[in-house]
């Protein structure tokens, strides 16, 4: 059986609510084995999918997208630590009537991926780790002033500004992150909601208070990981990724060059395979 959407950019969003909390998800792709669920980036709501990456997993497996409380068209509001919004994942999963899943996080979502593998370990099976970096990770707190400059840069030349935190300002850079742009507006109709400022700016205390914390032990983390990057993410420095290699054990990790926090949406040809066949296997 297969979502009647023939790819993400058609399907409709749904809802189901948990905790007192109603979540806006999305899916896509042949029901039945281990769903694929995706957990966002810091101020992102169900249209910042990059459907080039969505569709090709979603010809195999079963992919669940989700706005956490408080993020687009989810209600409440948005938790203000990780591990908060990691509970609030694992209700989200549990409505749905799942009790095992692969996680492919970005961003802020692969912090709250580590927290829910911390605090509901029997939850996850495979994890894909991008962009991200660990709990106490250095650098991990200056997560907030990157932001806010590149938002001030992106805003004086009217740019979108994920195409300052996702992608190097160099002519290739440039180029995918006007493509990274369109392809995220494919989508015509029934359109996410924005995300609410006060939103945003809890999210990213939630960031740097994830930076200042005592570092996680990583060893508990059993599950197959797959961590990805670009060599030069400003964003959630490239360094951490290394980092969540080395402490991980058995993990993989995939590092893109001449490219930054957007790494997987810039070499979305490249990076699929690679995320296909370690969910495959």
């Amino acid at each position: 059986m297969s979502a009647a959407a023939s790819s993400y950019a058609e399907a409709p969003t749904r809802s189901i609510t948990a905790g007192g909390v109603t979540y806006a998800y999305r899916e896509l792709g042949p029901t039945g084995g281990v769903p694929v669920v995706f957990f966002l980036h810091l101020a992102g709501n169900l249209d910042n999918w990059d459907p080039r990456i969505i569709d090709p997993i979603a010809k195999e497996h079963h992919v669940i997208t989700f706005n956490n409380r408080g993020l687009g068209g989810t209600t409440g509001k948005v938790p203000a630590t990780i591990e908060a919004m990691a509970d609030d994942a694992a209700a989200f999963i549990h409505a749905l009537g799942l009790d095992r899943v692969d996680v492919f996080a970005f961003s802020l979502g692969g912090m709250v991926a580590q927290a829910l593998v911390g605090k509901h370990p029997s939850l996850v099976r495979k994890l894909i780790l991008a962009g991200t970096g660990p709990r106490g990770g250095k650098g991990m707190d200056k997560v907030a002033r990157v932001t806010y400059w590149d938002i001030l840069r992106a805003t004086l030349v009217r740019a979108d500004p994920k195409e300052f935190l996702f992608f190097n300002r160099n002519s290739s850079g440039k180029r995918a992150a006007k493509e990274f742009i369109g392809r995220v507006q494919e989508r015509s109709a029934g359109r996410d909601l924005p995300v609410r400022i006060q939103a945003f700016r809890t999210q990213l205390k939630a960031i740097r208070n994830w930076g200042r914390a005592e570092p996680a032990d990583l060893s508990t983390i059993t599950q197959p990981t797959l961590i990805a990057n670009g060599d030069n993410d400003r964003m959630v420095p490239s360094v951490l990724s290394e980092d969540l290699h080395r402490r991980i054990s058995g993990s993989e990790l995939v590092m893109y060059p001449d490219s930054g926090h957007g790494s997987i949406f810039q070499f979305h040809e490249q990076f699929v395979p690679v995320a296909a066949k370690f969910l495959q296997r």
